[in-house]
């Protein structure tokens, strides 16, 4: 029963197909609706071919450009850094050709010429317990001791020792600096003295009565041959009465400001002193004197005594 059905499968599938290929022998359909179908067919597969290639391609050219965007971005970072760096020392130039010419405007007596130099620390070794700077210019460099140093903003202070090649300045607010000034509208007198890091100034031995207002500006008053004379050091904060000198007058209590911002101090000038002025002594003190003993005279001698 079985073979028979297969056979009669397999002559109406003849048949079937003779059929066909009959009438697309007359007509041509069938050839045209299968290669209709074999070029859509094959058409998809290009398409997907060629999006796939598209895909592989741009992937492969985007990772190409990350790998150039990443290598442009390190070459632009280390370009960055580089400017930044020469943006910082061109600031740095230009704060001190800044400072600079504030101190080239500065002007001195023709007497004393003017040196220049830079702080190189503050507070170093033995003189630490004092209100210091050290200097990169020595003795063989116009940085003796008892130099006048200043700044385009005033009196620093004047040099305390000095060796070859570095000294070391004391400053204007150490409690051993003592300055003879005089206020730039009333001329009047007086020693203006430190009183330590973070203390007013103190302007000693002035009279009572004295005219001396508070904002106004103290300067050098050249009497006593350390500092030339019109050099602006300090500017008076408070004034008050009641004090006393060791004479018992009545003086007035003032009290001052340095103009010296000495926190960013970085360049200074020694000045040169003329060789015809007269060189304080490295330890003088102002608000001392120590008075000169007069010689004893010797008796005169008894007649007969063989002198």
């Amino acid at each position: 029963m079985l073979p028979r059905r297969i056979i009669l499968l397999i002559i109406c599938t003849l048949l079937l197909f003779l059929g066909i290929y009959t009438w697309n022998q007359r007509t041509g359909q069938w050839d045209r609706l299968c290669a209709a179908v074999g070029l859509e067919f094959t058409g998809g597969i290009m398409r997907g071919l060629d999006g796939l290639e598209d895909t592989l391609s741009g992937v492969w050219h985007s990772y190409v450009d990350l790998r150039d965007v990443r290598r442009e971005n390190d070459e632009l970072k280390e370009r960055l850094r580089i400017l930044e760096q020469r943006l910082a020392g061109t600031r740095e130039e230009s704060a001190e050709l800044i400072r600079l010419r504030r101190l080239m405007h500065l002007e001195y007596p023709a007497s004393w010429p003017a040196r220049a130099s830079r702080v190189l620390a503050w507070r170093m070794g033995p003189n630490a317990a004092l209100s210091t700077v050290m200097l990169s210019n020595g003795y063989m460099s116009g940085a003796a001791p008892g130099t006048p140093v200043t700044s385009w903003e005033g009196v620093v202070g004047r040099v305390l020792k000095a060796g070859p090649s570095t000294s070391v300045a004391l400053l204007l607010t150490d409690t051993g600096s003592r300055v003879a000034v005089l206020t730039s509208e009333g001329r009047v007198q007086g020693i203006l003295s430190g009183g330590g890091p973070g203390v007013p100034l103190e302007l000693r031995f002035v009279r009572q009565n004295a005219p001396v207002r508070v904002g106004e500006l103290l300067v050098t008053s050249g009497l006593d041959s350390c500092y030339p004379k019109g050099i602006p050091v300090a500017r008076v904060t408070a004034i008050s009465t009641g004090g006393a000198s060791r004479s018992g007058a009545s003086v007035l209590e003032i009290q001052a400001e340095p103009l010296v911002d000495f926190h960013r101090l970085e360049e200074v000038f020694l000045l040169q002193r003329p060789l015809d002025s007269i060189t304080p002594e490295s330890d003088v003190v102002y608000t001392r004197r120590t008075p000169v003993l007069e010689k004893p005279e010797e008796p005169a001698p008894e007649p007969g005594s063989g002198r």
